[in-house]
């Protein structure tokens, strides 16, 4: 190598190079004050030297080469013009040519003596001082097309397909736990986001997409499989990470189960990366004896074709001992995949950093690529650390810019030692971009293939299984709130005035005959042999011929009827009624699909309560105030009370069968003779004077009759007597002349009572009828609206339908053809504007922009 002719190929792009940083003074102010404000200075010091001593090499240059097309004119004899005019072209022809052979050069910042190594065209890539760092370089024109980003985009819908022949390539960083591994991938990103800790760490896969954005004005992370959207904190995303590796037991210590995050910045470049535990030699005594084994296996997965292996190794580690090379010879024996990467340059001497980077001794395709991430402690020479980065802990963006300047100094000042090889984050960056945008397009017409082969099979299985039908979550959940709405319409014509009416009247009935066995269907109860109070015999009440004058028959039936109309009749209506239709809902939902929906039916259930309940006050007071009239007085015509005798008759005949069927069963369980015998005994106590003293004697037991028995018996007296007693009253107020009439009241109370229900239950049921039902019609579709399709989410919807297993397995079908059919789609269109570009795949040109593009 002429080391002599490195400064002259460097004269022409030098000063275009000078002048690119004097435009981008701004810029490089606002990196470097965050690292530090005398570093600022010392720099700004050098560029106006640099800019000096460029400036005159190249006016040298250019005058001595516009000499040499001068001659070569005059010598030729074609020139043409004034001696003036072809001097100053001559001179104008040897800065382009100047200019044209120092264009090819790569970037003097970082590697100025590199360019004698043309035979490795990968060895080194053009770098540009500030091109990660400003979004106007990331930016693609409308007739190129950005490969990278939209097969990422493709890969991350492949990955949602689940099959093993259908995927495209990611970049998969392995290393030991001492390598810098997490470095390296902090350093690619800009931000500290990964977890830290003393103990392993990592324990999940991290599936890492980035995605440049030049518009965005920060860096933010997202968790997709989180719902974890814009988050712009790194020690938040930072710590969500390492809660998420440490919810994996320590027993099991790595799980198979990925961590998807995706980061969008204008600095970092689409690429779409792994991150995967780092390999370790010996396990500790609290970490399991198979987590070795356990990493290897985990790894093992991800290295396998046409995933690219970033393999990481520390420069003061023998790479005859790195764990990385050795995995990646074994998952990629030929080196085709694999990129090393060596970190720590700056711990070993430059010349043995040289040897290792120049690729000769543990050879790979695609070679070694030399980085710095971290900033060395103040104690190493004060000339490779930044005054601010010696006396603070940077953390974030201020230590990537940290980071950057130390190693733009280091590689800068030992450039002569690193001649011939790759080194620098920003060529890091744009190599992994060229080689996976190339891994992705080699893999791309076989990922074609496979996704066209599974849309077939996929779409054969889905019109045999389900006839084409199309269904998705939220299609499903609205036919079957649609059926709930016609069944709801269907109710409000049943469950009408009549039926209203019916439910009320037989629960005011119930209440009529407690209040008729409370006041008149008990046995009058003695109070002692020296004062007694017997009530009169029930039978004594159709013997009376002049009942007006009886104050005490008067008093026991106005008292029956104040108990029934103050009951709160206006509260209970309406709490009968709400929990009628409610029930008449869950109904309904067992009529359509949403029956198997648990979270649906309770949906349901709620929506109907919401509704219901914003009436239930206003409905009890207008029903209450409406009944009040009847507490003081209540009028009967002839036609009600001919209506009540024939309800009364049915009513106590029905309260007659109730009995016999009650004593029949008891006779079943117990047998007749028994309960007989016991019935017969208590029949014989009960004529003793003193019952209490009776029921007490031993005599129970000597006749062998246990308590349980005994209660079983007491229970047959008392059906044996209200039997009797109905029937008596039963069959008075069927053939009795008195009860015709409702001058008779008071002797007949079960009609007179049936009288003051029917009353209640017409003036409420107007009001109910008004108030509640129609409102409840009119506002519960509405409020099913509300509750399903506003409240709530696309994930609780596809967690709703997919409770089905049968319609879970059509959705699940649905979407893979979907996602099949999408992912053939964007395919297609690469390859079709590849074909209409005339070009295969594989040539990779140089953006305008800096990036790498198919033409």
């Amino acid at each position: 190598m002429n080391r002599s002719m490195v400064p002259r190929r460097n004269i022409g792009f030098g000063f275009v190079k000078v002048m690119g940083k004097a435009v981008r003074v701004p810029a490089y102010i606002g990196g470097t004050v965050a690292a530090g404000g005398s570093w600022l200075a010392y720099k700004m010091e050098q560029a106006q030297s640099f800019t000096q001593d460029k400036f005159d090499q190249f006016k040298d240059m250019a005058d001595g080469v516009g000499d040499f097309f001068k001659s070569f004119g005059g010598s030729g004899g074609s020139g043409g013009g004034s001696g003036g005019g072809e001097d100053g072209t001559a001179k104008a022809m040897g800065a382009t040519a100047a200019a044209a052979i120092a264009g090819d050069e790569d970037d003097e910042d970082v590697n100025d003596d590199n360019d004698n190594e043309d035979e490795d065209e990968e060895a080194l890539i053009e770098e540009d001082e500030d091109e990660e760092f400003d979004p106007n370089d990331i930016e693609t024109e409308t007739e190129m097309l950005n490969l990278t980003r939209q097969m990422i985009e493709i890969r991350n819908l492949l990955i949602n397909i689940n099959h093993d022949t259908i995927k495209l390539p990611s970049i998969v960083v392995i290393g030991s736990q001492s390598s810098g591994k997490s470095s390296v991938l902090e350093s690619i990103v800009g931000q500290e986001f990964l977890p830290k800790g003393n103990n392993m760490v990592t324990r999940r896969p991290i599936e890492l997409t980035l995605v440049n954005t030049p518009e965005s004005a920060a860096d933010m992370a997202e968790f997709p499989a989180l719902k974890m959207f814009n988050l712009t904190d790194f020690q938040q995303v930072q710590k969500v990470l390492y809660d998420l590796n440490m919810a994996v037991s320590p027993s099991e210590c790595i799980s198979n189960d990925p961590i998807q995050i995706t980061i969008k910045s204008p600095r970092v470049p689409d690429l779409s990366l792994v991150d995967l535990p780092g390999y370790i030699q010996v396990e500790a005594a609290d970490q399991p004896p198979e987590l070795k084994t356990k990493i290897r296996d985990l790894c093992d997965r991800y290295l396998s074709e046409p995933n690219i292996i970033l393999a990481i190794s520390a420069a003061d580690v023998d790479l005859a001992n790195s764990a990385a090379l050795r995995a990646s010879r074994a998952a990629d024996p030929r080196g085709e995949r694999t990129i090393g990467v060596v970190t720590k340059l700056d711990l070993v001497d430059p010349e043995r950093a040289r040897t290792i980077l120049l690729n000769r001794k543990y050879p790979l395709k695609m070679g070694y690529v030399g980085v710095i991430t971290k900033v060395p402690s103040p104690s190493l020479p004060k000339s490779l650390v930044s005054t601010f980065a010696s006396r603070n802990k940077l953390t974030g963006y201020q230590a990537y810019v940290a980071q950057q300047n130390f190693e733009h100094n280091y590689f800068k000042d030992n450039k002569s030692e690193f001649v011939g090889t790759t080194t620098g984050l920003k060529n890091l960056k744009k190599k992994l971009m060229k080689v996976l945008e190339k891994s992705m397009a080699n893999s791309l017409r076989p990922t074609h293939y496979a996704v066209q082969q599974e849309l077939e099979e996929t779409s054969y299985k889905f019109k045999v299984e389900f006839n084409d039908r199309p269904l998705t979550p939220e299609t499903y959940l609205a036919s079957n709130i649609d059926m709930l709405k016609l069944a709801t319409k269907e109710l409000s014509h049943k469950f009408s005035r009549k039926e209203l009416k019916s439910l009320l009247k037989n629960e005011l009935d119930q209440k009529v005959l407690e209040l008729l066995a409370e006041r008149y269907w008990n046995k009058p109860v003695g109070l002692g042999t020296d004062f007694t109070i017997i009530e009169p015999n029930l039978k004594e009440l159709s013997q009376i011929t002049n009942i007006d004058d009886d104050i005490y028959w008067h008093k026991k039936l106005d008292l029956a009827s104040s108990s029934l109309t103050k009951l709160g009749v206006g509260r209970l209506s309406t709490s009968l009624i709400t929990n009628a239709l409610l029930q008449e809902v869950e109904n309904l939902v067992d009529g359509t699909q949403l029956r198997n929906h648990p979270m649906a039916r309770k949906a349901v259930k709620e929506a109907a309560q919401s509704v219901l309940a914003g009436k239930y006050y206003s409905t009890a007071d207008q029903v209450e105030n409406c009944i009040k009239p009847f507490k003081y007085e209540i009028e009967i015509e002839d036609r009600e009370w001919a209506a009540s005798k024939e309800d009364t008759t049915l009513l106590l005949k029905e309260e007659i069968r109730q009995c016999d069927d009650a004593f029949n069963l008891l006779k079943k369980q117990i047998g007749g003779k028994k309960l007989k015998l016991v019935m017969s005994y208590l029949e014989k106590l009960n004529k003793v004077q003193n019952d209490q003293q009776a029921l007490s004697m031993d005599s129970n037991e000597a006749l062998g009759f246990s308590s349980s028995l005994i209660h079983k018996g007491q229970l047959g007296l008392f059906l044996k007597d209200r039997a009797s007693l109905l029937k008596m009253r039963y069959l008075f107020v069927k053939n009795s002349k008195k009860c015709k009439k409702q001058e008779n009241k008071y002797q007949c109370p079960e009609v007179f009572m049936d009288v003051v229900t029917n009353k209640l239950t017409n003036t409420a049921i107007l009001f109910l009828n008004v108030e509640l039902l129609s409102d409840f019609y009119y506002n519960f579709p509405r409020e099913l609206d509300v509750k399903f399709f506003q409240n709530l989410t696309k994930d609780e919807i596809d967690a709703f339908a997919k409770e089905d297993p049968k319609i879970k397995k059509h959705i699940e079908l649905q979407e893979r053809k979907d996602l099949l059919e999408n992912a053939l789609s964007k395919i297609e269109s690469i390859l079709a504007v590849q074909r209409t570009k005339g070009a295969s795949p594989s040539p990779v040109t140089k953006h305008p922009t800096g990036l790498f593009s198919w033409k």
